[in-house]
């Protein structure tokens, strides 16, 4: 019997604790979008999210993407991954045009569907991991970070084939890829998390007070510098000035996340569930009008409670069982497939 590693184990936990809470700030941040214009708290609230929750979800998907990047596994996740995109994308699409009549989107297999830009990157970054594998850690890292900030110059939208945010948030990927859990827990202390968490609330404070002044498509990384209005030789220099934001927001955030393990570290396992279905539920609130009725803080207080309340909800057992198929599509037969043609080939 192969005992499992402590250390491991305890990252793991870390990791997944960290992942619902990411998964909660989603919810939360796409619940108040439709509000941020008109409540600034909720504006400040945004930013803050945005600040950190996708690099940081990208920096998870890359610490548990090192189990599964090669060999049979590898192949698997990559297929269940096309299959769970070609699904959301036409059932969303398709209920866009009749149940929610949202215009304005571009229903294209090749413009993934807002939230599912994440399964599109996360199949660009495994291949481009694959691709790096034999580079030395620095030399990936320094090619993600110059990717990223040069995608931005490109001439057309970032959002066909997830191009842009496939690369700005490439650097994150890689540090996943490569997080040394045992030197975190050694530096990560409980003062160090104290100091981490309050720098935390620090930020929320600073954007409360002056993040009007930040333009909220630099925190997207789907835009590139022509989108942004910003077409000058030195723009690179603002992605790297974001970059500096998301770090300092991610590693200030951290201090939040419990090392212990509880009923979270569960919920944690099941967010891809949370992630890919919550979209529905937000359409929904605003199809329904709901929002016409949230303008004050109390409103806005009970549309956080419900997304965090839905967010444990989607991420229970059941709806695994129940929805399995559809969220987690068996691809086995891909792969006898993907046998045959090679033995066919031979």
């Amino acid at each position: 019997m192969v005992r499992e590693n402590p250390i491991e184990a305890r990252g793991e936990t870390f990791f997944l604790n960290l992942r619902f809470i990411l998964i909660v700030t989603v919810f939360a941040g796409n619940a108040i979008e439709p509000l941020i214009e008109t409540m600034s708290g909720l504006h400040a609230l945004y930013l803050w999210i945005f600040s950190f929750h996708m690099p940081l979800f990208v920096l998870v998907t890359g610490y548990f993407a090192r189990k599964s990047l090669t060999g049979a596994a590898g192949r698997k996740l990559l297929m269940q991954i096309g299959l769970q995109y070609v699904i959301f994308q036409s059932l969303y699409s398709l209920l866009d045009r009749t149940l929610f009549q949202v215009n304005g989107i571009h229903h294209s297999f090749f413009a993934p569907y807002l939230l599912l830009w994440f399964l599109a990157s996360h199949a660009f970054w495994r291949l481009l991991m694959l691709g790096m594998s034999k580079w030395t850690l620095t030399g990936q890292m320094m090619f993600a970070v110059l990717a990223g900030v040069l995608v931005g110059y490109l001439q057309l939208e970032g959002v066909w084939f997830s191009i842009s945010r496939t690369f700005v948030y490439l650097p994150f990927f890689v540090a996943g890829y490569h997080f040394s859990f045992s030197s975190f827990a050694r530096i990560y202390t409980k003062w160090i998390k104290i100091t981490a968490s309050a720098a935390s609330l620090l930020l929320f404070i600073l954007l409360m007070s002056w993040g009007g002044q930040l333009p909220l498509g630099w925190l997207f990384g789907s835009m590139t510098y022509m989108q942004l209005d910003h077409q000058e030789w030195y723009a690179g220099l603002y992605r790297m000035a974001i970059y500096g934001l998301q770090l300092t927001a991610a590693l200030a955030f951290l201090g939040w996340v419990p090392f212990r393990e509880s009923r979270m570290t569960d919920w944690g396992r099941r967010t891809l569930y949370v992630f890919l279905l919550h979209g529905f539920i937000v359409r929904l609130a605003v199809v329904s009008g709901v929002y016409a009725y949230i303008g004050n803080a109390a409103g806005a207080v009970i549309l956080l409670t419900a997304a965090v309340s839905l967010t444990v909800l989607l991420a229970q057992p059941l709806v695994k069982q129940w929805l399995h198929p559809l969220v987690e599509p068996p691809v086995s037969w891909m792969m006898s497939l993907q046998r045959a043609v090679l033995r066919r080939s031979l």
